[in-house]
């Protein structure tokens, strides 16, 4: 199998299972799964608002969700363990399950995503977008958008910091389609500059130890050089030559 094709089979696998556990674990808030391969098998976290539900009692349900994986999506030894939300207006599976609640229970689709979209804005999210399409007031399907705050297009921060998520709605009318987009509050962007009101202080630099002072030893003065002995004096006299055996006999 090529490089390509095995990509393009992992990410039908995790779309799968993304489906499953949305139907499976819809009473207990879904919130979506993240798969990650270990030397000892696959590690399965699962989101969810209410992780009581995804457990069961005595873990039931989980050995039922770890047993299905494996039978019916190939999953090699699975290790699921589950996760509370913290902040459920910033998880967009959450937001687009409450929309669709929402249309079931007979709300206008206005209505349900104006409310949605004013719970995410005011937990503190960038933005956020949340998009209804099919037959919403006539025999013709169209959409209708529900936007506010800032949420980039495009460039880095709208393919890594977005969350997403889809959900789908039978209604008398026909199948409706809800999608969510919410930029998070800790979303970091490249053209984003913080200027500083002043310096950061210095760090103090530690000041080395002294060592304590030695006690002054008495020494001695050395003694004096010794006086270089006079070199003796030298007589200068004069030499005279001695006569030769000629003028001698003269």
């Amino acid at each position: 199998m090529s490089i390509v094709k095995r990509f393009i089979t992992e990410s039908i696998k995790r779309t799968e299972i993304d489906e499953f556990l949305q139907k499976k674990l819809d009473r207990a808030g879904y919130g979506g799964v993240n798969i990650s391969k270990t030397p000892l098998g696959t590690h399965v976290v699962i989101y969810a608002m209410r992780p009581g539900l995804v457990i069961g009692r005595g873990g039931e349900t989980i050995k039922e969700l770890a047993s299905a994986l494996e039978q019916n999506f190939k999953v090699g030894n699975p290790q699921i363990s589950v996760s509370e939300i913290e902040v459920p207006e910033f998880n967009a599976y959450v937001i687009a399950s409450r929309v669709a609640s929402a249309l079931q229970r007979g709300v206008h689709f206005r209505r349900a995503g104006f409310w949605a979209l004013n719970q995410v804005m005011e937990a503190g999210a960038l933005g956020a977008e949340i998009v209804i399409s099919g037959k919403l007031t006539t025999e013709r399907a169209r959409f209708e958008k529900f936007k506010a705050g800032y949420f980039p297009r495009c460039g880095e921060p709208a393919l890594v910091a977005t969350k997403r998520a889809e959900a789908h709605v039978q209604l008398k009318q026909g199948m409706l389609g809800i999608r969510v987009k919410i930029m998070p509050p800790d979303a970091v962007f490249p053209d984003k500059i913080k200027i500083l009101d002043a310096l950061p202080e210095e760090e103090k630099t530690a000041v080395p130890a002294q060592a304590p002072a030695q006690p002054a030893v008495a020494t001695q003065p050395e003694p004096a050089e010794q006086e270089a002995e006079p070199e003796p004096e030298v007589q200068a006299r004069e030499v005279q030559d001695e006569p030769k055996e000629g003028e001698a006999k003269q």
